[in-house]
Parts: C-alpha cells; structure tokens; sequence
C-alpha cells in the first residue's frame, strides 16, 4: 500500500514555489533523500523523504506551491530487512535495493528551473558512515549520461545529465564505489579519470587541473560559501567555454539621437510606473537584425552538420542580483514594441530580484543580452550561452570626439562586444551583424521598419 510523503514542518513559510523536483516515479528513495527543493525569498531548501521505498506517483511539479502538510509524493515502503538505506559495513556486498537500481538504471530525476541551472550545492547526511552530496540539479535538456549501471542516488544521476558528464566514465569515491556530486564535479574539471579507461573524463579534455594552494601560509584566509546561483551556472559556463570556439567582435553605436527619443518616453513612462531603458531599443534592434542575419538565432545541430533555424525570438537579458546574474527571458520579442519590451524587462527584473522567476522564465531564449550599463568599461568577451550561438555585451556609453567630413562633433557612442560561435558564423558575418545593429540604432525611425 502507498504511503504519502508530506512536507514537514518548514517554519513561517507558506506556498513556497517548488523550484525543483529531484526525483520521479520508479526512483528507489531513502529516508532523508531529498525530494523537492523549494525556494522562497529569504531560504532555498530541500525537503528530505520521511519514508524509504520505491516512488509510485510524484504530486507536485516545478512552479506548484507547497506547505506544510502538502503531499509530495506516494511512496511503496519497502518490506522489512528487504531494502537499506546504507552501505553496509566494510566487506558487504552490495543491498539488493542497489542491485535493483543498479540493474533498472535508476529512473531520471526531473530537472527544475531554467535553462543550464540546476542544484543549490547544498548536502545533507543521512545514515551512511561517509556523507554522500544530496544536492538536486535542475534545468537544462536531459542528455544520456550512460548511467544504466553505475551506483549513484537520483540527485547525483540528475547533476550529471544537466552537466553532460557520463558516468559511466567517472570513478565513484563513495562507499563500494557510490558516485558522489565531487565525483561529477571533478570529472567535469578533467581531475579525474574515466573508470577502466585512459581517456579524460567528459568535459576535462585533457587539461591539467590547477594545483590547490594553502594561502593560509601566506596570511589569513576565510573560506566564503558561493552563492547558489554560482554553483548552478559555473559548470554551465565552464562547459560552454570549453566546447565552443569562441570569437568576440568589437563596434560601437552612435545613439545620439535614439537616446534624446529613449529620454521623452522615459518621462512618459515614469507617470505609468514603469521606466524605458538603451535596452529595450537594442533588443528591438536585435530581433531585426536576427530576421536579416538568421544564423545568429540558430543553434547547431547534435551531429554538427545543420542548424537549426528557429522561426521565434526570444531575447535573453543577464540581471544583476543580490545572488549573482540570471538570465530571464523576454519571449516573443519580434511581436513586441518598446513599451511591452520594457514593460517586461522591468517585471522580470524585479522576479529575478526578488527570487520569484519560475522556471520558464529563463528558458528558450535565442539571442542573450549582457548589459553592463552604467557600471563601466569599454569591452569584455561575454561567453556563449550554448546551445545559443552569439551572445551581445553592452558596456557604458560615453561621449566621444567624432569627425562628420568637416569636423569632430561630440556624439554618444554605446560599445558593443558580439561573440559568437566560430563553427556556425565566420568573421565576415558577425561584422556585417554588428554593423547592420550600428545602423539600426543610429536613426530609432529605422527600428519601426
């Protein structure tokens, strides 16, 4: 008979958004193996199982609310002496709950949340003698990792498919070699070697780890704790600037006169509470240029001889947080005119704040945006987001000295950083991108063409 797996006691909090879902029906559970990972305003936590089995029906799902009290699942218990939550002691062999899920694969934990994010890091110990990382992942397309018969808990199998590692090639550090979320990360890093094998682990390629340091040698050091964020889109990023060949091309935008436009509809739009920023003129810009350059709002194919054509725009835009950058997503941005575009730039950036963008607000985007603002520089190389092929970076824009034929007039000139994938876009396409986004933004009556 199922039993229901409820949510304990969370404290003061109330229909807390469910930010991920770590396990799925078939999933063999134990006792304080995490289930959900919820996140309000001021905590992300994830709620352990209160009962050992095997998961016969998953009730919530990612951006459902839960409480105390609100059933997350219906579980099979396992009989007595049949199944254990540990490893054993030295010498044991294997419990036949890990033969059972050694040999069915393990069913896949569905991913939460958007795009290339995934866990909180965080972990949590239960009976075994050593304690194994419980932390979830979520987001991301789910991939084969292989991992039909290796020995890792749900959680782990989830990290692994959202990080591409197989694990099949990573060798297990735990008890009668469990696979840890340190193993996928050091596999991740190359600093660990596939088992049985001379080759690199998935994502290393090949490259020597950088050797660890005591600082505390030299004076006094304090480990800090990176933020969630951090944790979820290191590896994401690693990954991208490991795989794509990445190249960034430099031009700058005469706004001149977009901006004294830009300023007229800002102070009608203060009145209606909401604010008109560069922004939304460069997204509008974007999309143009995207319809006429088609191949930066592609994405290339797995077996790397297409792309893949996309008939939609979606325009990510990176939002500076008290928890580091997310990236939400403005769909449908070709349908869209400045005032809808910065209506939603300003309720995603407020979400992204204050810790409420569901999941799919950061998912599909094609084309991202990495606006510095007015925080400074004058270029950088944002990384690709892949499986995106060209990413935007803005940095501050000043007034310059620039000559018109007869003389220098001043003009306020806005830096562009364009870096793109070298594999589906050459050079000579990106400058013709960037130059056809220059002439877009020089004259604003060019962007309602």
């Amino acid at each position: 008979m199922a039993t229901e797996v409820k949510v304990p006691d969370i404290g003061d909090f109330d229909d807390v958004p469910v930010v991920a879902v770590l396990v799925s029906e078939g999933d063999k559970i134990e006792k304080e193996d995490p289930l959900i990972e919820l996140e309000s305003d001021k905590a992300t936590m994830e709620v352990p199982s209160s009962h050992a089995g095997t998961v016969k029906e998953v009730k919530l799902k990612e951006g459902d609310s839960a409480s105390e009290g609100t059933v997350i699942l219906l579980v099979e218990e396992a009989e007595e002496g049949g199944e254990s939550g540990s490893d054993g002691e030295d010498g044991e062999e294997a419990t036949s709950e890990e033969k059972d899920q050694e040999s069915a694969g393990g069913a896949e934990a569905k991913g939460g949340g958007p795009e290339g994010y995934g866990d909180g890091g965080k972990r949590s110990q239960g009976t075994q003698p050593e304690p194994e990382d419980r932390a979830g992942a979520s987001g991301g397309s789910k991939v084969d990792t292989g991992s039909s018969k290796v020995h890792a808990s749900p959680s782990v199998r989830a990290f692994a498919r959202r990080v591409e590692v197989d694990l099949r090639q990573v060798n297990g550090s735990g008890r009668k070699g469990r696979i840890l979320r340190e193993d996928v990360e050091k596999a991740l890093k190359g600093q660990s070697q596939p088992a049985g094998g001379g080759q690199q682990a998935q994502g290393g390629m090949g490259i020597p780890p950088i050797p660890p340091v005591d600082f505390s040698k030299f004076g006094p050091v304090e480990e800090v704790e990176m933020s969630r964020i951090k944790k979820i889109s290191g590896p994401a990023l690693h990954r991208s600037w490991l795989n794509i060949p990445h190249v960034t091309h430099h031009e700058s935008a005469d706004i001149t006169e977009l901006d004294k436009y830009r300023k007229e509809l800002d102070t009608a739009a203060k009145e209606e509470g909401y604010r008109v920023t560069l922004l939304s003129f460069v997204i509008k810009a974007s999309v143009s240029a995207l319809r006429k350059h088609w191949e930066f709002n592609a994405s290339i194919h797995p077996d790397g001889d297409k792309l893949i054509k996309k008939d939609f725009y979606n325009i990510g835009f990176a939002a500076d947080t008290p928890n580091g950058l997310m990236v939400p997503v403005i769909k449908d941005a070709d349908r869209k005119g400045i005032e809808q575009i910065s209506r939603d730039l300003l309720d995603l950036s407020a979400a992204a704040r204050d810790g409420k963008l569901k999941g799919d607000d950061m998912k599909g985007a094609t084309f991202t945006i990495s606006s510095l603002g007015g925080i400074g520089g004058t270029s950088f190389t944002p990384i690709v987001n892949a499986p995106e092929v060209a990413i935007l970076g803005l940095t501050r824009a000043e007034m310059k000295p620039v000559w018109n034929g007869d003389e220098f007039v001043p003009r306020n000139m806005l830096p562009m950083s364009l870096s793109y994938d070298h594999r589906a876009i050459d050079g000579a396409l990106a400058a013709r991108f960037a130059a056809h986004l220059k002439f877009l933004l020089g004259d604003v009556r060019r962007l309602m063409l």
